[in-house]
């Protein structure tokens, strides 16, 4: 089967870039077919409509969230994307909604998407909020679980582009976990069972991006959605959409969460072999924090009336501007880059720096100015 034709085939073309919110996922969900039940579920902190989309009637039954953080939007337009392949009359999209039901909450935090936050509108981490459920989409997201019983759940995330995989620098463009349920970090067989889906789609994903797969830290946080229902004894897959070379507004990497998402229902569910699954599972490297955006090597500054040749790293915020998201680059690390690897690197062969009159670059200023006076640089980028 060759996965990446079909993310592309059915890439929903209406969700582009990452600055995606309630009315950006309201007027395609208004045109899914008759196969797809669509609820209103609840309301936000702002008086936003939640979602669930229902869609087959089998006996395994999987519940999937998306945009718990506002501002990470690549697995809703994987999501979105996998909706349309499950409209369509291919074969295993029939088989899917034969054998499962699924119910998916495309964007669990309307108010965090919209402001475009991590957080809900009373400024709260929902992804910190499962144990209490003090906010109302927790409460929504909680009330689900319950009433749907589901026998998997898939945690959709997006992580920075800071993250590569351990031993082979690459960006982590795809992450996976299976969350614990103790402290002590055990495996039992709710783990295991989510292992098993982990292992399945690593193993299709090496054909695409080969070890550009990462394993997240696993960490126990009862606090935590993934962790939290792993307690409750529920198989439970964080995934997390990372960096691939190029792609800032992450619209190739979403072909690799449709990617995910398919290979998930590639057999059966059962018969899990511990032993391999699990280093199976191990074998994936974790997730390292070794990228900046920018790294500018070889620069000639002047401190302190001294000429030394330094390296420094810029990195992006996501801002948005009058309806529009922009990537503001800044200076965040000066001479501390071992074991750091940039998207973009730059050869500065030992140029002069020259910002705002000054010789060496500050911390926090925006990534503008010069080499030799000549070169130059703006947000981060070198201007040809």
């Amino acid at each position: 089967m060759d996965y990446l034709q079909l993310a592309t085939q059915y890439l929903e073309p209406k969700l582009q870039g990452k600055y995606i919110y309630l009315d950006s996922i309201l007027p395609i969900l208004q045109t899914l077919d008759s196969d797809f039940e669509i609820t209103e579920i609840g309301k936000s902190v702002q008086g936003r409509g939640i979602h669930q989309v229902k869609i087959g009637k089998g006996t395994t039954k999987i519940l999937m969230w998306s945009q718990m953080h506002g501002n990470e939007s690549t697995t809703t337009k994987g999501l979105f994307d996998f909706f349309n392949f499950l409209k369509s009359d291919n074969e295993i999209a029939k088989r899917i909604k034969s054998d499962y039901t699924l119910l998916c909450i495309p964007m669990l935090n309307p108010d965090g998407a919209f402001l475009y936050t991590r957080e809900n509108a009373n400024k709260v981490d929902l992804n910190r909020d499962a144990f209490n459920a003090t906010q109302p989409e927790m409460q929504i997201l909680h009330s689900i679980y319950k009433s749907f019983q589901p026998d998997y759940c898939y945690n959709l995330h997006d992580q920075r582009t800071i993250f590569g995989t351990e031993g082979f620098n690459l960006p982590a463009t795809v992450s996976f976990l299976s969350p614990a349920f103790n402290e002590s970090r055990d495996y039992n067989d709710v783990r295991l069972k989510a292992i098993h889906v982990i292992n399945k789609m690593n193993s299709v994903l090496q054909c695409y991006i080969p070890n550009q797969v990462g394993r997240f830290d696993d960490g126990y946080n009862v606090n935590c959605t993934g962790d939290y229902f792993t307690t409750q004894n529920t198989p439970t897959v964080l995934f997390e959409a990372g960096h691939f070379v190029g792609d800032y507004d992450r619209d190739i990497v979403r072909k690799f969460i449709f990617i995910s998402l398919l290979s998930s229902f590639s057999d059966s569910y059962e018969n899990v072999i511990v032993d391999k699954e699990l280093n199976n599972y191990l074998n994936i490297p974790q997730n390292n924090k070794c990228f900046y955006d920018f790294i500018y090597k070889n620069v000639k500054i002047i401190e302190n009336n001294v000429e030394k040749i330094i390296n420094f790293a810029a990195q992006y915020s996501e801002v948005v501007i009058e309806g529009h998201l922009k990537f503001i680059a800044t200076i965040v690390n000066i001479d501390e880059l071992d074991n750091y690897e940039g998207h973009i690197e730059y050869d500065c062969e030992e140029g002069l720096f020259l910002s705002k009159g000054l010789h060496n670059p500050i911390l926090n200023e925006k990534a503008d100015f010069f080499i030799n006076n000549l070169t130059e640089f703006n947000n981060g980028v070198k201007i040809i």
